[in-house]
């Protein structure tokens, strides 16, 4: 079922964007948690006694999967400190493009800290041919999950909307 346009909801510009700004807040506090762990996890591998023994390669890895996973967590947090920056300026719509925007750069380098950490994980246990094929697979799998399901869906809800409009044009 499609979601009703904001006339169909009764709200206003304001009302709405204090509705977008909820379910920002409402998908971050779901996601914030895992990435922050994650980050913290990732800060603490070189302190593991096997962490010497990782090959050159991998090494290399893990510290691209840091950054990624630092900048995920700065990304994903970065909303709070844009609403304080601008709070009681009445800039509610420019904070709500602007947390959009930094969620969904931050869920980008979430997908790719945790394809990494995967390749980081099969490499220690299965090799190389299987850490590059273990990320290959991550890779795709958020690609399609996180990318093109999304895409997907906001396609065919443009294409119904185009669609009722014509035929309402036609009546």
């Amino acid at each position: 079922m499609d979601e009703p346009s904001p006339t169909e909801r009764n709200e206003t510009p304001a009302e709405r964007l204090d509705r977008n700004w909820a379910e920002l807040l409402a998908e971050l506090r779901v996601s914030q948690p895992g990435v922050q762990v994650l980050a913290g996890f990732l800060l603490t591998l070189p302190f593991q006694a096997r962490f010497g023994e990782l090959p050159p390669w991998l090494v290399d890895v893990y510290l691209v999967a840091s950054v990624l996973g630092v900048l995920a967590a700065g990304f994903m947090v970065a909303p709070v400190s844009v609403h304080r920056g601008l709070f009681r300026q009445g800039a509610k719509a420019d904070l709500v493009n602007a947390a959009d925007l930094l969620t969904k750069l931050g869920l980008v380098w979430l997908g790719l800290t945790m394809v990494l950490v995967l390749v980081i994980v099969f490499g220690m246990v299965a090799g190389q041919l299987a850490a590059i094929l273990a990320g290959i697979i991550a890779a795709a799998g958020f690609a399609v999950l996180w990318l093109l399901v999304p895409l997907g869906l906001g396609l065919r809800h443009r294409r119904r909307q185009s669609d009722r409009r014509a035929a309402t044009r036609r009546d």
